[in-house]
C-alpha cells in the first residue's frame, strides 16, 4: 500500500452516534487501537454530548454540531504528530457519547412505610409512589463519577440508586413539611417539589438533574383507611335522628318479598313512632291524637247440661239450675252430665266449671 492510500485512509473517518434504545446513557465510539485519525469528522447532535478521554484522562467535551478534528485544534488527538513511528500513534483515545435528552416516566416507591408523626391522627404510616424524570446535566461529572470505562451505560443501571435516594428525601421532607396526612392529596405538587430540590444537591454531585418528580399517591395503612372511612360514613349521615328516620321511611317504601315487607314495614313504623314521639313535632301530634277504642272481646257463651239418671236423659238444664239442684240433692258429684263440645259423659264433679258448685255451702236455713 503507498503512502497516498495510506494518507487517504487517515482522513476518511466519521465519528457520530445515532440511538434507537431509549435507555441508553452513554455509548462508547469503537474504533481499532482507539486511533484518532487526521481530519475525522465528529457530529453531535441535539440531545448529545461526546466526551473525549485520552491517555485515561478526560480531555474534553463536545456541544452539538460538526468538528474537524486537526492538529491546529486537537494537536494531541492525531496519529501524524508522530511521523518517527510510522505514522502508529502511542496515544490512544477514547469517545463517549451522552445522551442529554431526559428519561421520563421512571417510577419511584417506598419499599417500606414512612413513620411520621401527624398533628391529627398522632404518629401514622404512609407509603407513596410516583414517576420521575432524570436528564443528564453535567456530561464530564457523569462520566468520571458513575460510568467509569463502561462502554454502554443504560438507564437501568442507576435508576435503582436514584430512587433510594428519592426514597429517603421524601421521607425526610415529608416529615419536615408538617403538613397534615387528610391535605396531602391537595399538596402533592408542593410536596414534588420540595423533594425534588432536596434530591437536586445529591444529584449534581453525579452531573445528574430530576427537572419533574410527581407524587401520583399517598396512602394510609388498610386499618387507619377502614376507621377513616367509618368516621367519614358518620359525617355523610349527619345528624343520627334525622338519619334513622330516613331509613324507617326508606324500609316502609322499598318493594320487596311480602315476608321481608311486612318485617321492614313492622319494624320502620314502630321505629318511626318511637323516635317521632321524642323529637318530631309529626311524632308528637301523632301521639297526642285520640287513639280508636279496643273492640270488646266476644260475648261468653252460656252451656246448658243433661243428666243421665237409671238411663233416662234429662235437661237442658242452665248452671244455675244445677246450682240449686245440687243445693235440693238433685245434683251430686257422681252424677253424669254432659254438654255440647264435650267428648262423652262425665262426672259433674270432674268437671272444672260445674266442679265449683259442689264447694260453695249454702248459708243456714232462715230462723222460722
Amino acid at each position: 500500500m503507498g503512502i497516498f492510500d495510506f494518507l487517504t485512509g487517515e482522513f476518511i473517518d466519521v465519528i457520530h452516534w445515532t440511538d434507537n434504545t431509549r435507555d441508553t446513557m452513554v455509548w462508547r465510539f469503537e474504533r481499532e487501537d482507539h486511533e484518532i485519525k487526521y481530519g475525522a469528522k465528529l457530529t453531535v447532535r441535539e440531545g448529545q454530548a461526546a466526551v473525549f478521554v485520552h491517555e485515561g484522562q478526560l480531555a474534553d467535551v463536545f456541544t452539538p454540531g460538526l468538528y474537524m478534528l486537526e492538529t491546529n485544534n486537537m494537536p494531541i488527538m492525531t496519529t501524524l504528530q508522530h511521523w518517527d513511528h510510522g505514522f502508529q500513534s502511542p496515544f490512544k483515545s477514547e469517545i463517549y457519547f451522552v445522551n442529554t435528552t431526559r428519561f421520563s416516566n421512571l417510577k419511584w416507591g417506598t419499599k417500606n412505610p414512612i413513620m411520621l408523626r401527624d398533628p391529627e391522627f398522632g404518629p401514622t404510616r404512609l407509603r407513596a409512589f410516583g414517576t420521575y424524570t432524570v436528564k443528564v446535566a453535567d456530561a464530564a461529572v457523569f462520566l468520571r463519577e458513575i460510568v467509569g470505562t463502561d462502554g454502554e451505560f443504560t438507564m437501568d443501571e442507576i435508576s435503582y440508586q436514584i430512587r433510594n435516594i428519592i426514597v429517603q428525601e421524601f421521607s425526610r421532607a415529608i416529615a419536615k413539611s408538617g403538613i397534615p396526612v387528610l391535605d396531602m392529596a391537595a399538596n402533592t405538587a408542593e410536596v414534588g417539589q420540595l423533594v425534588a430540590s432536596a434530591i437536586d444537591p445529591t444529584l449534581k454531585q453525579y452531573g445528574l438533574t430530576i427537572p419533574e418528580l410527581y407524587i401520583e399517591n399517598i396512602s394510609l395503612p388498610p386499618a387507619v383507611e377502614k376507621a377513616l372511612d367509618e368516621r367519614t360514613s358518620r359525617g355523610v349521615a349527619g345528624n343520627l335522628d334525622d338519619h334513622m328516620k330516613w331509613k324507617a321511611a326508606e324500609a316502609m317504601t322499598t318493594e320487596g318479598s311480602a315476608a321481608g315487607n311486612a318485617m321492614g314495614m313492622g319494624m320502620g313504623a314502630g321505629l318511626g313512632m318511637q323516635m317521632g314521639q321524642m323529637n318530631s313535632p309529626w311524632g308528637q301530634a301523632a301521639a297526642q291524637a285520640p287513639q280508636a277504642p279496643t273492640p270488646p272481646p266476644p260475648p261468653h257463651v252460656e252451656h246448658v247440661w243433661h243428666i243421665a239418671d237409671a238411663g233416662d236423659v234429662t235437661g237442658p238444664y242452665s248452671k244455675a239450675k244445677l246450682g240449686r239442684m245440687v243445693t235440693e240433692g238433685g245434683l251430686t258429684r257422681d252424677s253424669m252430665v254432659w254438654t255440647q263440645g264435650q267428648d262423652g259423659w262425665m262426672k259433674a264433679g270432674d268437671v272444672i266449671e260445674l266442679a265449683q258448685l259442689f264447694t260453695v255451702m249454702p248459708p243456714p236455713p232462715p230462723a222460722v
